[in-house]
């Protein structure tokens, strides 16, 4: 009986929102003038080859870690008197001797604390006239300059100068990417067949069947540009192997070093070359006028305030919320810990890290496909795709905590870590799309990209906290899988929030919320409010 009220009162909700989501698909259909091209679209996803991470967040971290390694001693002797072995290997660093994985994660602390008070400041530029394109351009420049700015790194006693070299590589690689990302809410809305599908919806198209086509087009779009990444990015790396044995970097730890060095900067080179097409064939489609009395550089405060604060009004996006910003961070530390062991397994070589690279890029390619295949094929939604990937985020960090009482499993041999590349690829790297696609299936359409910046700050907040935790927990404990009882923990309390998204009652929250805004004009989101050619 309860049941049978509950779906009464769900009907008559889906009833009243129905004129305000009809609306709000109309107001989308008149604001839009732009058309997403195929080269446009295809310029979307060749720029994501180059943005790959290889030089900021695999092999900069790695060459990083390896000259802590180099550089560190063995804290059972006298200091700098024995290097480093198989055992515990310390450096000094801001006060105090830290083992180099705390010094890893506690930097890569630093690098997402940075990240997030920079994007706080400048994240809600990507809404306001035509300023995002710009800043993802001026982040693509800074990260290729960061990567051949490795080339002057190869040495120990250069460690220090590498501490810079790897936040700022972090850095620009997830602002670049952040911004890019950005492009994407309006590059599916202008797509020709969402448009058309939105013109339908004016004469009479059912609203939950154009709803279902949106969400499979953001979802074909995400993973199409995540697969063509990954094939993109094996070339890459299987140049890199030519590289590597041209440079014979096996031969030697000072070859290997150097050879770090060399392929960071050759990323970033391949990086600006299929930047390019994106550089000059997006659209510079026009963005909102600042509020009145609010400058440029207030207004990230300003837009961060009000989003929250209106995402509050809307459960389902706040629930989401929630669940991003602690599967988020359970996520990017794990994947940290797991390269800070994957490291010192292989001891370093950059042959061995490329060749892990290539298997898990591989995985990665046949899992985003599979995961899209799938839902395609059974017309899967994203929340239930979303949930079994996350299902595999939480099973890692199980991996991980066995190895905290024994040394026979838990990354503690080389075969884990070629069978985690594997794993990580084909069951977590879903998440990159599946995550993202799930923003814009809770958010209002005209404030989509504010809610886009608000998820991407909240995730860029959370990133740090994971780092500076699990670096105490390492150094208060000396064991290196510790953290990872700490990440599990996490992951399944984040699974709750995730289980009480409804997605179909967010449609019906975010029309009411259009509807109700509208009124009060907390978001100047009208199109008489957009900027003119004529006002840039």
């Amino acid at each position: 009986m309860a049941s049978q009220d509950s779906e009464e009162k769900h009907s008559e909700s889906i009833a009243n929102a129905l004129p305000a989501l009809k609306d709000s698909s109309d107001s989308a259909v008149s604001e839009s003038e732009w058309t997403t091209t195929r080269v446009e679209l295809w310029s979307f996803y060749v720029f994501y080859i180059g943005n790959n991470g290889l030089s900021g967040f695999n092999f900069g971290p790695s060459q990083f870690q390896n000259l802590l390694f180099l550089a560190g001693y063995d804290p059972s002797q006298p200091p700098f008197t024995l290097a480093c072995g198989d055992g515990d290997c310390v450096l000094p660093y801001l006060g105090k001797v830290r083992n180099i994985n705390a010094i890893v994660l506690l930097t890569n602390g630093i690098s997402f604390a940075i990240q997030a008070a920079l994007l706080l400041l400048i994240g809600a530029w990507a809404d306001y006239g035509r300023w995002r394109p710009n800043i993802t351009i001026f982040f693509t420049i800074l990260a290729v300059a960061v990567s051949f700015a490795w080339l002057g790194v190869d040495d120990p006693s250069q460690w220090r100068a590498g501490i810079p070299l790897y936040i700022m590589g972090l850095i620009t690689y997830q602002c670049t990417l952040t911004f890019w990302t950005a492009a994407f809410p309006g590059l599916v809305r202008d797509l020709p067949e969402v448009k058309e599908s939105l013109t339908q919806v004016k004469h009479g198209k059912d609203l939950e069947a154009h709803a279902k086509f949106i969400s499979l087009s953001r979802n074909r779009v995400s993973n199409i540009s995540f697969t063509i990444q990954s094939l993109g990015e094996v070339l890459i790396l299987a140049v890199m192997v030519g590289i590597l044995k041209g440079l014979n970097s096996d031969s030697s730890t000072e070859a290997n070093t150097m050879a770090f060095s060399v392929l960071i900067a050759f990323s970033g080179g391949v990086w600006l070359l299929v930047a390019l097409p994106w550089f000059f064939f997006e659209k510079r489609r026009p963005g909102l006028k600042l509020p009145p009395g609010t400058t440029i550089f207030a207004v990230g405060f300003k837009q961060a305030y009000v989003a929250f604060r209106e995402c509050l009004k809307l459960k389902q996006t706040f629930l989401y919320l929630i669940f991003y910003f602690l599967m988020g961070d359970v996520l990017n530390t794990t994947v940290t810990v797991v390269g800070t062991l994957q490291n010192s397994l292989v001891s370093y070589s950059t042959l061995q890290l490329t060749l892990l690279l290539i298997v898990g890029i591989v995985a990665q390619a046949i899992g985003i496909y599979t995961f899209w295949l799938v839902q395609k094929r059974f017309g899967l939604s994203t929340k239930t795709m979303l949930t079994f990937n996350a299902c595999w985020i939480i099973i890692l960090t199980i991996w991980g905590l066995i190895g905290v009482h024994t040394d026979k499993f838990g990354f503690k041999h080389v075969w884990e870590v070629w069978a985690y590349q594997v794993f990580y690829g084909v069951l977590v790297c879903p998440w990159y799309a599946y995550s993202q696609t799930m923003i814009s299936e809770v958010s209002p359409l005209p404030q989509m990209f504010l809610f886009f910046a608000l998820f991407s700050v909240v995730g860029k907040t959370s990133a740090f906290i994971g780092p500076f935790v699990s670096s105490a927990i390492i150094e208060d404990s000396s064991n290196n899988n510790m953290p990872f009882s700490f990440l599990f923990a996490l992951g399944a309390f984040s699974m709750i929030f995730l289980w009480f998204v409804d997605v179909p009652r967010s449609r019906i929250e975010c029309a009411e919320f259009i509807q109700a805004e509208s009124e009060r004009k907390v978001f100047d989101t009208n199109a008489s409010a957009r900027e003119t050619p004529a006002d840039v």
